[in-house]
Protein backbone atom coordinates (compact mmCIF):
# COMPACT_ATOMS: atom_id res chain seq x y z
CA UNK A 1 0.00 0.00 0.00
CA UNK A 2 2.45 2.33 1.01
CA UNK A 3 4.49 1.62 -2.26
CA UNK A 4 1.50 2.30 -4.10
CA UNK A 5 1.43 5.86 -2.52
CA UNK A 6 5.06 6.95 -3.02
CA UNK A 7 4.17 5.66 -6.32
CA UNK A 8 1.48 7.41 -7.05
CA UNK A 9 3.06 10.60 -5.26
CA UNK A 10 5.82 10.31 -7.66
CA UNK A 11 4.01 9.90 -10.78
CA UNK A 12 1.46 13.30 -9.85
CA UNK A 13 4.53 15.42 -9.51
CA UNK A 14 6.86 14.31 -12.53
CA UNK A 15 5.44 15.91 -15.96
CA UNK A 16 6.50 14.23 -19.18
CA UNK A 17 7.98 17.11 -22.09
CA UNK A 18 6.98 16.73 -25.35
CA UNK A 19 10.19 18.06 -26.94
CA UNK A 20 11.16 18.62 -30.35
CA UNK A 21 11.88 14.39 -32.07
CA UNK A 22 14.04 14.58 -34.64
CA UNK A 23 14.57 11.11 -36.71
CA UNK A 24 18.01 8.91 -35.85
CA UNK A 25 19.67 10.41 -39.38
CA UNK A 26 19.76 14.29 -37.86
CA UNK A 27 19.47 13.69 -34.27
CA UNK A 28 23.35 14.14 -33.14
CA UNK A 29 23.63 17.08 -35.44
CA UNK A 30 20.49 18.65 -33.93
CA UNK A 31 22.31 18.31 -30.72
CA UNK A 32 25.65 19.34 -32.01
CA UNK A 33 23.83 22.61 -33.85
CA UNK A 34 21.83 23.46 -30.80
CA UNK A 35 24.90 23.36 -28.37
CA UNK A 36 27.12 25.03 -30.90
CA UNK A 37 24.05 27.95 -30.92
CA UNK A 38 24.43 27.56 -26.72
CA UNK A 39 27.77 27.82 -26.28
CA UNK A 40 28.24 31.10 -28.69
CA UNK A 41 25.61 32.91 -27.24
CA UNK A 42 26.75 32.44 -23.79
CA UNK A 43 30.55 33.17 -25.17
CA UNK A 44 29.41 36.32 -26.25
CA UNK A 45 27.15 37.83 -23.71
CA UNK A 46 29.86 36.48 -20.91
CA UNK A 47 32.44 38.17 -23.03
CA UNK A 48 30.87 41.27 -23.33
CA UNK A 49 29.52 41.76 -19.66
CA UNK A 50 33.56 40.63 -18.25
CA UNK A 51 34.43 43.22 -20.87
CA UNK A 52 32.36 46.44 -19.86
CA UNK A 53 32.92 45.51 -15.89
CA UNK A 54 36.92 45.51 -16.52
CA UNK A 55 36.99 48.09 -19.10
CA UNK A 56 36.53 51.24 -17.80
CA UNK A 57 36.02 53.40 -20.85
CA UNK A 58 32.77 51.79 -21.17
CA UNK A 59 31.41 52.24 -18.15
CA UNK A 60 29.23 54.51 -19.26
CA UNK A 61 25.22 54.56 -18.77
CA UNK A 62 24.41 53.18 -21.96
CA UNK A 63 26.40 49.84 -21.59
CA UNK A 64 25.87 49.05 -18.21
CA UNK A 65 22.42 49.28 -18.92
CA UNK A 66 22.38 47.11 -21.71
CA UNK A 67 24.33 44.94 -19.26
CA UNK A 68 20.65 44.22 -17.80
CA UNK A 69 19.82 42.96 -21.29
CA UNK A 70 23.12 40.33 -21.49
CA UNK A 71 22.18 38.82 -17.57
CA UNK A 72 18.56 38.30 -19.15
CA UNK A 73 19.82 36.32 -22.12
CA UNK A 74 22.45 34.30 -20.00
CA UNK A 75 19.99 33.37 -17.71
CA UNK A 76 17.16 32.39 -20.34
CA UNK A 77 19.68 30.47 -22.55
CA UNK A 78 21.25 28.52 -19.35
CA UNK A 79 17.64 27.81 -18.18
CA UNK A 80 16.80 26.21 -21.43
CA UNK A 81 19.23 24.91 -23.30
CA UNK A 82 20.80 22.27 -20.89
CA UNK A 83 17.65 20.49 -20.52
CA UNK A 84 16.74 20.91 -24.00
CA UNK A 85 20.57 19.17 -25.32
CA UNK A 86 19.80 16.06 -22.90
CA UNK A 87 15.94 15.69 -23.75
CA UNK A 88 16.78 15.80 -27.30
CA UNK A 89 18.74 12.26 -27.06
CA UNK A 90 16.14 11.03 -24.79
CA UNK A 91 13.36 8.85 -25.79
CA UNK A 92 9.76 10.54 -25.42
CA UNK A 93 9.10 8.19 -22.12
CA UNK A 94 12.08 9.73 -20.29
CA UNK A 95 11.72 13.51 -20.87
CA UNK A 96 10.44 14.03 -17.49
CA UNK A 97 10.52 16.89 -15.34
CA UNK A 98 9.34 17.50 -11.69
CA UNK A 99 6.38 19.83 -11.23
CA UNK A 100 8.18 21.98 -8.73
CA UNK A 101 11.06 22.31 -12.12
CA UNK A 102 8.68 22.90 -14.22
CA UNK A 103 7.36 25.59 -12.22
CA UNK A 104 10.61 27.73 -11.88
CA UNK A 105 11.28 27.05 -15.53
CA UNK A 106 8.02 28.75 -16.55
CA UNK A 107 8.44 31.52 -14.23
CA UNK A 108 12.28 32.49 -15.43
CA UNK A 109 11.66 31.80 -19.23
CA UNK A 110 8.64 34.21 -18.61
CA UNK A 111 10.75 36.50 -15.86
CA UNK A 112 13.46 37.06 -18.28
CA UNK A 113 11.46 37.50 -21.70
CA UNK A 114 9.16 40.27 -19.78
CA UNK A 115 12.86 42.11 -18.62
CA UNK A 116 14.06 42.49 -22.19
CA UNK A 117 11.02 44.61 -23.12
CA UNK A 118 12.05 46.05 -20.10
CA UNK A 119 15.51 46.94 -20.22
CA UNK A 120 15.28 48.01 -24.07
CA UNK A 121 12.67 50.88 -22.23
CA UNK A 122 14.94 52.28 -19.79
CA UNK A 123 17.71 52.17 -22.57
CA UNK A 124 15.53 54.42 -24.94
CA UNK A 125 14.63 56.60 -22.12
CA UNK A 126 18.85 56.57 -22.16
CA UNK A 127 18.93 57.78 -25.64
CA UNK A 128 16.60 60.08 -25.62
CA UNK A 129 18.28 62.05 -22.54
CA UNK A 130 21.62 61.63 -23.78
CA UNK A 131 20.40 63.34 -27.19
CA UNK A 132 17.91 65.63 -26.47
CA UNK A 133 19.15 66.72 -22.76
CA UNK A 134 22.88 66.47 -23.57
CA UNK A 135 23.92 69.20 -21.47
CA UNK A 136 22.38 67.62 -18.39
CA UNK A 137 23.14 63.94 -19.26
CA UNK A 138 25.87 63.52 -16.46
CA UNK A 139 23.45 65.06 -13.77
CA UNK A 140 20.41 63.35 -14.77
CA UNK A 141 22.23 59.68 -15.69
CA UNK A 142 23.58 59.31 -12.30
CA UNK A 143 24.63 56.00 -10.36
CA UNK A 144 21.50 56.25 -8.07
CA UNK A 145 19.16 56.19 -11.66
CA UNK A 146 21.29 53.66 -12.84
CA UNK A 147 19.98 51.28 -10.43
CA UNK A 148 16.64 53.01 -10.10
CA UNK A 149 16.23 52.45 -13.59
CA UNK A 150 18.00 48.24 -13.48
CA UNK A 151 15.57 47.74 -10.73
CA UNK A 152 12.42 48.87 -12.27
CA UNK A 153 13.49 46.77 -15.21
CA UNK A 154 13.49 43.95 -13.20
CA UNK A 155 11.26 44.45 -10.16
CA UNK A 156 7.84 45.49 -12.22
CA UNK A 157 8.13 42.22 -14.39
CA UNK A 158 8.61 40.18 -11.28
CA UNK A 159 5.92 41.27 -9.63
CA UNK A 160 3.66 41.00 -13.14
CA UNK A 161 4.53 37.32 -13.39
CA UNK A 162 4.74 36.19 -9.69
CA UNK A 163 0.92 36.86 -10.32
CA UNK A 164 0.58 35.20 -13.58
CA UNK A 165 2.30 32.00 -12.45
CA UNK A 166 0.50 32.61 -9.00
CA UNK A 167 -2.57 31.76 -10.61
CA UNK A 168 -1.51 28.56 -12.47
CA UNK A 169 0.04 26.74 -9.66
CA UNK A 170 -3.56 27.99 -7.09
CA UNK A 171 -5.44 25.28 -9.80
CA UNK A 172 -5.92 21.63 -9.45
CA UNK A 173 -3.84 19.18 -11.68
CA UNK A 174 -5.28 16.33 -13.58
CA UNK A 175 -2.54 15.97 -16.27
CA UNK A 176 0.78 15.20 -16.75
CA UNK A 177 1.80 15.89 -20.13
CA UNK A 178 3.44 19.36 -21.29
CA UNK A 179 2.90 19.58 -25.05
CA UNK A 180 5.79 21.58 -25.39
CA UNK A 181 9.86 21.29 -25.26
CA UNK A 182 10.00 23.17 -22.34
CA UNK A 183 7.59 24.64 -19.52
CA UNK A 184 6.06 28.12 -19.32
CA UNK A 185 2.87 29.52 -18.59
CA UNK A 186 0.36 27.95 -20.97
CA UNK A 187 1.55 24.72 -20.29
CA UNK A 188 0.98 24.96 -16.45
CA UNK A 189 -3.03 26.12 -16.63
CA UNK A 190 -2.98 23.27 -19.21
CA UNK A 191 -2.50 20.80 -16.70
CA UNK A 192 -5.78 21.67 -15.11
CA UNK A 193 -9.16 20.86 -15.92
CA UNK A 194 -10.72 23.90 -13.83
CA UNK A 195 -11.70 27.25 -15.67
CA UNK A 196 -8.63 28.95 -16.94
CA UNK A 197 -10.92 31.87 -17.35
CA UNK A 198 -9.01 33.85 -14.89
CA UNK A 199 -5.59 32.76 -16.55
CA UNK A 200 -6.62 33.87 -19.86
CA UNK A 201 -7.76 37.78 -19.00
CA UNK A 202 -5.20 38.43 -16.67
CA UNK A 203 -2.34 36.78 -19.21
CA UNK A 204 -4.20 38.53 -22.69
CA UNK A 205 -4.29 42.14 -19.65
CA UNK A 206 -0.59 41.63 -18.95
CA UNK A 207 0.48 40.83 -22.29
CA UNK A 208 -1.16 44.03 -24.18
CA UNK A 209 0.03 45.83 -20.76
CA UNK A 210 3.62 45.37 -21.58
CA UNK A 211 3.31 45.61 -25.57
CA UNK A 212 1.63 49.02 -25.10
CA UNK A 213 4.24 50.25 -23.04
CA UNK A 214 6.75 49.03 -24.92
CA UNK A 215 5.91 50.01 -28.07
CA UNK A 216 4.77 53.59 -26.74
CA UNK A 217 8.02 54.15 -24.91
CA UNK A 218 9.60 53.61 -28.13
CA UNK A 219 7.42 55.83 -30.15
CA UNK A 220 7.26 58.67 -27.82
CA UNK A 221 11.05 58.91 -26.94
CA UNK A 222 12.29 58.29 -30.76
CA UNK A 223 9.60 60.29 -32.19
CA UNK A 224 10.90 63.16 -30.00
CA UNK A 225 14.37 62.61 -31.17
CA UNK A 226 13.37 62.27 -34.64
CA UNK A 227 11.68 65.88 -34.09
CA UNK A 228 15.10 67.04 -32.60
CA UNK A 229 17.07 65.66 -35.55
CA UNK A 230 14.58 67.13 -37.89
CA UNK A 231 14.88 71.04 -36.45
CA UNK A 232 19.08 70.55 -35.73
CA UNK A 233 21.50 71.73 -37.71
CA UNK A 234 23.76 70.27 -35.98
CA UNK A 235 25.43 67.05 -38.76
CA UNK A 236 27.36 65.58 -35.48
CA UNK A 237 24.27 65.09 -33.46
CA UNK A 238 22.29 63.91 -36.13
CA UNK A 239 25.11 61.07 -37.02
CA UNK A 240 25.78 60.39 -33.44
CA UNK A 241 21.61 59.93 -32.80
CA UNK A 242 20.63 57.56 -36.14
CA UNK A 243 23.99 55.55 -35.22
CA UNK A 244 23.00 55.02 -31.80
CA UNK A 245 19.19 54.33 -32.17
CA UNK A 246 19.24 52.47 -35.29
CA UNK A 247 21.32 50.18 -33.04
CA UNK A 248 18.61 50.17 -30.38
CA UNK A 249 15.87 49.71 -32.54
CA UNK A 250 17.02 46.83 -34.59
CA UNK A 251 17.47 44.86 -31.75
CA UNK A 252 14.24 45.77 -30.74
CA UNK A 253 12.89 44.86 -34.02
CA UNK A 254 14.36 41.32 -33.63
CA UNK A 255 13.11 41.04 -30.24
CA UNK A 256 9.95 41.87 -31.45
CA UNK A 257 9.77 39.63 -34.45
CA UNK A 258 10.92 36.84 -32.71
CA UNK A 259 8.51 37.04 -29.95
CA UNK A 260 5.55 37.82 -32.40
CA UNK A 261 6.41 34.87 -34.95
CA UNK A 262 6.45 32.12 -31.52
CA UNK A 263 3.18 33.62 -31.24
CA UNK A 264 1.36 33.61 -34.19
CA UNK A 265 2.11 30.32 -34.93
CA UNK A 266 0.31 29.01 -31.84
CA UNK A 267 -2.70 29.70 -34.22
CA UNK A 268 -1.70 26.91 -36.55
CA UNK A 269 -1.78 23.78 -35.20
CA UNK A 270 -0.30 22.14 -38.39
CA UNK A 271 3.40 23.71 -37.42
CA UNK A 272 4.18 23.05 -33.87
CA UNK A 273 7.25 21.35 -35.20
CA UNK A 274 7.83 25.07 -36.25
CA UNK A 275 6.66 26.48 -33.45
CA UNK A 276 8.55 24.27 -30.93
CA UNK A 277 11.67 24.94 -33.17
CA UNK A 278 11.21 29.31 -33.18
CA UNK A 279 10.31 29.33 -29.71
CA UNK A 280 13.56 27.58 -28.86
CA UNK A 281 15.27 29.91 -30.75
CA UNK A 282 13.73 32.69 -29.32
CA UNK A 283 16.29 32.36 -26.39
CA UNK A 284 19.01 32.11 -28.53
CA UNK A 285 18.90 34.21 -31.67
CA UNK A 286 18.25 37.71 -30.19
CA UNK A 287 20.76 37.53 -27.45
CA UNK A 288 23.46 36.21 -29.91
CA UNK A 289 22.35 39.26 -32.37
CA UNK A 290 21.96 41.83 -29.69
CA UNK A 291 25.48 41.39 -28.78
CA UNK A 292 26.87 41.46 -31.88
CA UNK A 293 24.72 44.35 -32.78
CA UNK A 294 26.25 46.40 -29.88
CA UNK A 295 29.73 45.34 -30.30
CA UNK A 296 30.02 46.17 -33.97
CA UNK A 297 28.16 49.69 -33.49
CA UNK A 298 30.49 50.61 -30.36
CA UNK A 299 33.53 52.50 -31.18
CA UNK A 300 34.81 51.65 -27.52
CA UNK A 301 34.20 47.78 -27.94
CA UNK A 302 35.97 48.22 -31.66
CA UNK A 303 38.93 49.92 -30.11
CA UNK A 304 39.47 47.60 -27.21
CA UNK A 305 39.13 44.44 -29.93
CA UNK A 306 41.85 46.99 -31.98
CA UNK A 307 44.17 47.22 -29.28
CA UNK A 308 43.84 43.68 -28.34
CA UNK A 309 44.53 41.99 -31.52
CA UNK A 310 47.68 45.02 -32.01
CA UNK A 311 49.12 44.03 -28.59
CA UNK A 312 49.10 40.31 -29.86
CA UNK A 313 50.87 40.86 -32.87
CA UNK A 314 53.54 43.18 -31.14
CA UNK A 315 54.03 40.73 -28.92
CA UNK A 316 55.84 37.79 -31.11
CA UNK A 317 58.11 40.36 -32.41
CA UNK A 318 59.47 41.14 -29.03
CA UNK A 319 59.94 37.13 -28.19
CA UNK A 320 61.89 37.06 -30.84
CA UNK A 321 64.02 40.34 -30.66
CA UNK A 322 64.28 39.21 -26.83
CA UNK A 323 65.30 35.88 -27.56
CA UNK A 324 68.06 37.52 -30.36
CA UNK A 325 69.35 39.75 -27.36
CA UNK A 326 69.86 36.76 -25.46
CA UNK A 327 71.91 34.69 -28.18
Amino acid sequence: VFRLMENFTYNSFMLQLEGIDFTKDVVYTAFFLFLAFYIFAMTLNLAFLILVITEKNLHQPMYILFCNLTVSDIIAATEVFPRLLVDILRPPSERLISYYECVVQAFLTQWVSSTSHTVLMIMAFDRYVAICNPLRYSAIMTTSMLVKLSVSAWGVPFLFVSVLIGLSVRLNRCRTFVSNPLCDNASLFKLSCESVEINNIYGLFYTVLLLVASVGCIVLTYGKIAVICLTSKNKTMKKKALKTCSTHLVVYLVLSFSGFSAIALHRFPQYSYYRKILTILFYIIPGSLNTIIYGIQSKEVRQFMFNTSKSRKVLPFQNENVIKVMK
